[in-house]
């Protein structure tokens, strides 16, 4: 066993488990799938870190990309119960990490990404690793990507204030939006669910996340 796979099973083992990660598909995946060919090569020690790890640097304003503590992330999949035959849309791929392990749960997924170095290393390190039921697409995060839509699930990689409703109307009828609703760093990971046209979510547990770009304060779709 290599160092990188005893880190990934202490990763599953220490992580995943003790926060009711319970998903065998979802923890199959996450065991693994590398996570260190997802975050920059001087951070790859670093890359099963029970912590956000930041891979694009703050530009002109706009909020440093990280990618997902292990543990939030794998909840947030586990939340959004995706399945063998559902279409995913996941928000803010960053690299690519969270696309491939959703990749390994649904029948095809697009990777939203707006950033075209994050972009082409998510290109990148799914050819690598042989994954070819996921696409890439580069566009602004908060409108989704309606070309491949409707969407069985969505996964958002990080906090924003709201859910715009443009997502929410790319999801199909009980699809499932899960994300982490917060002002800042700290708040609380809903589930919205569609049902009869409409979505509306729930709060199910406290996650830490970085704000996602392009997101601003809106109603929230919550009751």
């Amino acid at each position: 066993m290599t160092d990188f796979e005893a880190q990934r099973l202490a990763m599953v083992e220490s992580q995943l488990r003790p926060n009711e990660v319970t998903d065998s598909r979802l923890l199959a995946a996450m065991r693994a799938l590398p996570r260190e060919l997802f975050v920059p090569p001087r951070l790859r020690p670093l890359a099963y870190i029970d912590e956000a790890i930041e891979i694009f640097p703050s530009i002109d304003g706009a909020p440093a990309r990280y990618l997902l503590a292990p543990m939030v992330l794998a909840r947030l999949v586990q939340l959004a119960a995706v399945g063998p035959g559902d279409r995913v849309l996941d928000v803010g791929c960053g690299t690519g990490y969270s696309t491939a392990v959703l990749a390994r749960l649904g029948r095809h997924v697009v990777g939203l990404e707006p950033e075209p170095e994050l972009a082409a290393a998510a290109r990148k390190a799914l050819h690598v690793l042989g994954i070819d039921n996921a696409e890439i697409v580069e566009a602004p995060l908060a409108s989704g990507h309606r070309a491949g839509a409707p969407y069985d699930a969505m996964v958002l990689n990080g906090s924003v204030p709201s859910v715009p409703e443009a997502l929410l109307e790319q999801l199909e009828e009980g699809g499932r939006l899960a994300a982490v609703l917060a002002a800042g760093i700290q708040g609380k990971a809903y589930l919205f669910v569609k049902v009869a046209g409409e979505a509306s979510g729930l709060p199910h547990f406290d996650a830490g996340a970085r704000p996602l770009p392009g997101f601003r304060q809106a109603p929230a779709f919550t009751f």
